[in-house]
């Protein structure tokens, strides 16, 4: 049986929101302004294996309605990524991004394999994938080893399958008339946006522009002890119309090169 995408994207937020403390920050920021704040997309990591890959995470939306939309390739991050979106516009967009676990090194790959061992052998989980959390122990000391070749691997071995992000539709809101300054106004009440690449990331040339803060820092169970490390962020992005008056739906892989360091430690202040 299909599971309800609105419930399920109602228990991502309720984890997400627990991993980033400064998303119901900024909801309540908004809210008060009188806006209603509407979902562009939530994304989500994984490994390149068929049993946690891209598809199998995607399962409970494709289930509920939801269509692939698009492919991406991170050459240097050593990522590939889909995208699926619903008929109905007001759902988000669901993009989902994958380790190629095979272009790593062997001792990477090891302390890998250690985590997807634990996986349950008959593959079957409590519910959808994508709301499973950490299905593995881990040791802080393979988290750093980790960091030294991907950060979006030491992230993934943190906090496993949960939205890495949720993304608001700068669109939708009524109060600010453009990404820059929405992105006065988060500064101005003192959150930390990620500059790599630039605050915002992307332009009306390519039909879409995207900025994010820089993830919380949050304390997470190790098996060698606990230890802060970067959680979530939250994104904001504002979409342009293709010549044929539709609005653009996809990403552009340039952006979301610079959008995914926003868990890196080296943007942790």
């Amino acid at each position: 049986m299909a599971v309800s995408i609105p419930l399920l994207i109602n228990q991502l937020w309720d984890v997400y929101r627990r991993i980033n403390p400064q998303a119901d920050q900024i909801v309540k920021l908004l809210t008060e302004r009188g806006e209603g704040i509407q979902n562009d997309h939530i994304a989500f990591r994984t490994f390149q294996d068929p049993r946690i890959g891209i598809d199998r995470l995607a399962e409970p939306f494709v289930e509920g309605g939801y269509q692939f939309g698009g492919e991406y390739h991170f050459e240097e991050k050593k990522l590939y990524a889909k995208h699926f979106q619903h008929p109905d516009p007001t759902l988000p967009k669901i993009f989902i991004s994958e380790l190629l676990l095979d272009e790593f090194s062997a001792s990477f790959q090891e302390i890998i394999k250690r985590m997807l061992d634990q996986l349950p052998p008959d593959g079957n989980f409590h519910g959808p994938l994508c709301s499973e959390g950490r299905v593995w122990e881990t040791s802080f000391a393979d988290y750093e080893q980790l960091k030294k070749d991907s950060e979006y691997a030491a992230w993934m071995a943190a906090h496993g399958f949960c939205a890495n992000h949720f993304t608001v539709y700068v669109n939708a809101l009524s109060t600010v008339a453009s990404l820059q300054e929405l992105n006065d106004l988060l500064v101005a009440n003192g959150f930390a946006l990620n500059e790599e690449g630039g605050a915002i990331k992307g332009s009306p040339e390519v039909f879409l522009e995207q900025s994010s803060t820089v993830a919380s820092v949050v304390d997470v169970p190790f098996t060698d002890g606990h230890h802060k490390v970067p959680g979530c962020y939250y994104e904001f992005a504002r979409r342009y119309p293709l010549a044929d008056g539709t609005m653009f739906e996809g990403f552009v892989a340039k952006s979301a090169d610079k959008i995914f360091e926003s868990t890196d430690e080296k943007l942790q202040r």
